[in-house]
């Protein structure tokens, strides 16, 4: 039997969506081992002046358990 346990990560990129997630993937994996899945809950942006200046992502990042 395999166990998953979910941590949520929020990230932030003044580039891009696809980065922030990236972004919140690599600094996850640093400390967290055995990294199975992600699911993005919410996806923000911050404007100004009519612009996008930031992206930001809350996530869910799901790893196996060791026994």
């Amino acid at each position: 039997m395999s166990i998953a346990k979910v941590v949520t990560v929020v990230s932030q990129s003044e580039k891009s969506f696809d980065d922030a997630v990236q972004e919140g993937l690599t600094s996850a994996s640093k400390t967290v081992r055995g990294i199975s899945g992600i699911k993005v809950v919410d996806w923000t942006a911050k404007v100004s002046n009519d612009k996008i200046t930031s992206y930001k992502v809350t996530m869910d990042i799901a790893f196996g358990v060791e026994e």
